[in-house]
């Protein structure tokens, strides 16, 4: 484990949130001719997850055995991707916000034991 801090993720959040704003914009297009985001998107959930999963696989790998900065684009093609996912899957970002939001200050342990789904 490194001692480098996270930082700010204020640009992050910047950029999530125009990134958030062109998958919208793809969806409402709709033309899976003209933008990787709208082909995915039509080809539904099992589709989005699956490249989400396949994206998570590489970054994990990435992760133990690569540089920093290809660590950090792996990173952010799960990031696209998880965006993708939950755009197909009718999943709002607030909706996620709102559970983060609520786990916040609380032990990531409590937070597990608290849960009825797992």
């Amino acid at each position: 484990m490194t001692n480098q801090p996270l930082g700010s993720a204020d640009l992050l959040g910047q950029i999530l949130n125009a990134l958030s704003n062109t998958v919208d914009a793809r969806a409402a297009e709709g033309d899976d001719n003209a933008s990787y985001t709208a082909k995915l998107l039509a080809k539904g959930p099992k589709k989005t997850a699956k490249k989400l999963g396949e994206e998570a696989v590489e970054l994990a790998i990435a992760l133990t055995s690569e540089s920093d900065e290809n660590v950090a684009s792996e990173t952010a093609d799960v990031l696209y991707h998880l965006l993708v996912a939950l755009r197909s899957r009718g999943v709002a970002l607030d909706e996620v916000a709102r559970v983060l939001a609520d786990r916040q200050g609380m032990s990531g342990l409590v937070e597990k034991a608290n849960r009825t789904d797992s």
